[in-house]
């Protein structure tokens, strides 16, 4: 007996409503997953944001490199090294070399093609944890989780990229503020700037200014995101002296922006006070004398997250003078950075002496990535006092130099007063020397009896793997020194 179950108009339109009650539930918790899914990506998204700034017509771009940030084209540019009268002779830079800046926030990846091979790259400094993954022999992602400033190195010096990843640029003044002196994209020629109190020079990101610039006066300020660019100049030929002088002035700023191929001293603060070096990129071995940021005469100096690379001194603190009312160099900090120098040293602090003291110096948090001469070199002279000096929380690659430090008062052909001068009270601490086993010299030594050397602290510094300690075979304590200890915890 067959049971057939009989359908009602009402029974059939309830069943339907039923369905579409059920497809319009299944429909609205699909749209509310995407739109959760959406906006799950877009603040994501959000999280991460990127600013580029594409170069201006005419500036030749590097053919080494192609960078993208976060999916977005990142255009890199040229810096020269070893311009005549210096191409050709006994030292090798590496070649030309690439750079590239970008602003960021949150977590970026970049990506970076390479016309090298990228299957031995290091990216430097190591300290920064910066993991490259390789997609093929010639392309690798890296993630930075937050500004970052380092050098991607294929082949060690031989032509590196060095990415500057900055902060998100707030307040930007626009053309025609009062007291802006404004330079948007594109490539300018004014050849020297001249700024006076209460003034601020801006380049945009995009701009390459081919000048030189002289700060003078009270509340200065130069920042940005383009290019101070000093290459068309011969050695020695700017037409200030400097890529940026900064003479007999209080309260001045510069930030953000990159400096390439000064033709002398780059950055100088003389005869000046509450100086702050930020977030500035140097760009320099294009010729000898290019030194990076040399305060002379100038008490309260700031040099912060910057990143240099020059063929000489990459600091260098001075006296010139005893024209100023305080002629002392005083109250100098160098701290959150990294340096480069290609042929001479990171850190000279003395040779022209020319000031009562030298002192309150602090060198903390630094990344030296690649020297060439010593390191550390104190030297003063013409009975400059040279005292208090804190030097720590350093990390430096050692590719089997011959020398470290070197504290030791002497007389040169750039001291007026043909006597030495006196080194009291340094530290070192938490110093450590990683790579290739070298000698790395640690040469302590008076003038004479007068001009000695005192209260020398070593803590925590190992060349290699090694501890310094006082019988170290780097070690050298040679005549008029007093008190120089070495410990895990010296004071």
């Amino acid at each position: 007996m067959k049971t057939t179950t009989k359908t009602t108009p009402y029974k059939f339109l309830k069943i339907m409503t039923g369905c579409a009650s059920k497809l319009l539930a299944i429909s609205f918790l699909f749209s509310a997953l995407t739109i959760a899914s959406v906006q799950c990506w877009g603040s994501m998204a959000g999280a991460a944001k990127v600013v580029t700034y594409s170069a201006p017509a005419g500036e030749t771009l590097s053919a080494d490199y192609e960078v993208q940030a976060a999916g977005r084209q990142i255009d890199v540019y040229m810096a020269r090294v070893l311009d005549p009268p210096f191409a050709g002779k006994r030292w090798d830079h590496g070649g030309s070399y690439s750079f590239a800046n970008f602003d960021m926030s949150g977590r970026v990846v970049v990506r970076i093609v390479s016309k090298r091979s990228l299957r031995n790259v290091v990216i430097r400094p190591q300290s920064s944890g910066i993991q490259p993954t390789l997609e093929n022999d010639y392309t690798l992602n890296l993630t930075l989780d937050r500004p970052r400033k380092f050098s991607v190195e294929p082949d060690g010096k031989k032509g590196p990229l060095l990415l500057f990843a900055n902060p998100l640029e707030t307040d930007a003044p626009k053309p025609g503020n009062e007291g802006v002196v404004y330079f948007g994209p594109g490539v300018h020629k004014p050849e020297k700037i001249v700024l006076h109190s209460n003034q601020t020079l801006y380049l945009a990101g995009g701009a390459v200014v081919k000048a030189e610039v002289l700060a003078e006066g009270t509340n200065i300020r130069i920042r940005g995101r383009g290019i101070l660019d000093g290459s068309d100049w011969q050695w020695r030929k700017g037409p200030v002296g400097n890529l940026i002088a900064i003479r007999n002035s209080t309260d001045v700023e510069v930030s953000g922006i990159t400096l390439r191929g000064s033709s002398h001293w780059t950055i100088v603060p003389r005869n000046s006070q509450q100086v702050t070096i930020r977030n500035v990129k140097l760009c320099n071995s294009r010729v000898q004398n290019d030194d990076g940021i040399n305060p002379c005469n100038s008490q309260d100096v700031l040099i912060t997250d910057c990143f240099i690379r020059s063929d000489d001194d990459c600091v260098a603190l001075k006296g010139l003078d005893f024209s100023a009312p305080n002629s002392n160099v005083d109250r100098i900090t160098v701290e959150n950075s990294i340096l480069w120098c290609d042929r001479a040293r990171i850190f000279l602090l003395g040779h022209e002496s020319r000031a009562a003291f030298m002192r309150n110096v602090t060198l903390r948090n630094l990344d030296i990535v690649h020297f060439a001469m010593t390191p550390f070199l104190l030297e003063p002279g013409e009975d400059m006092r040279l005292e208090d000096i804190t030097i720590e929380d350093i990390r430096i690659h050692g590719e089997g130099q011959s020398q470290f430090i070197r504290l030791r008062p002497v007389v040169n052909q750039y001291m007026r007063k043909k006597v030495p001068g006196f080194i009291r009270n340094v530290r070192f601490r938490n110093v450590i020397v990683e790579g290739q086993p070298g000698d790395y010299l640690v040469q302590m030594e008076g003038a004479d009896a007068e001009h000695d050397v005192r209260d020398v602290t070593f803590a925590n510094v190992s060349i290699v793997g090694s501890k310094l300690t006082e019988g170290a075979r780097s070690v050298r304590i040679g005549k008029h020194t007093e008190n120089v200890s070495f410990g895990e915890e010296a004071q």
